[in-house]
């Protein structure tokens, strides 16, 4: 079974330099128990079954899909569609990604990065902001039922 152990963080100050990407994605299913989640990836595209998190950590399973398959699968997908460029930015042995959102969630900078364990050490570069990985509200099946625009200020 796959495990993602993921810690997240609002960013704070200029976004580093790093490779970019343009995703788009969007929920097939949202219980709060699992999620399926179509995205597209610059010229690649996946589907993602995601279970409950516990902790930092959830079951994952990801397989690459037809990018045309995709575009139709989106088109049958609930919630807003999430967008957003991902910077990634290679420090040490770790990548962080960095997520600028666009659309309905403009506005939302967040850091994350994938951890062996949930105790796992890592440096913390100095554009890290608060941590939000226990804060419901920064998943991003959250952010398509209720996007940071409507959080008010």
């Amino acid at each position: 079974m796959g495990i993602e152990i993921e810690r997240k963080f609002l960013v704070r100050g200029a976004i580093p330099e790093g490779g970019c990407s343009r995703i788009v994605q969007a929920y097939l299913c949202l219980d709060p128990e699992r999620t399926v989640r179509i995205r597209i990836d610059s010229e690649s595209a996946f589907i993602t079954v995601k279970g409950a998190t516990v902790g930092a950590s959830r079951s994952e399973f990801e397989y690459a899909i037809p990018i045309e398959d995709a575009a139709e699968l989106l088109k049958l997908c609930v919630g807003k569609p999430i967008e957003k460029v991902r910077h990634r930015v290679a420090m040490g042995p770790h990548l962080w990604e960095i997520d600028v959102f666009g659309g309905a969630n403009a506005g939302l900078v967040v850091a994350e990065i994938e951890l062996a364990s949930e105790s796992e050490m890592f440096d913390r570069p100095g554009w890290l902001g608060e941590e939000v990985t226990s804060d419901s509200r920064y998943l991003n099946a959250c952010l398509a039922q209720n996007p940071y625009e409507s959080w008010g200020s």
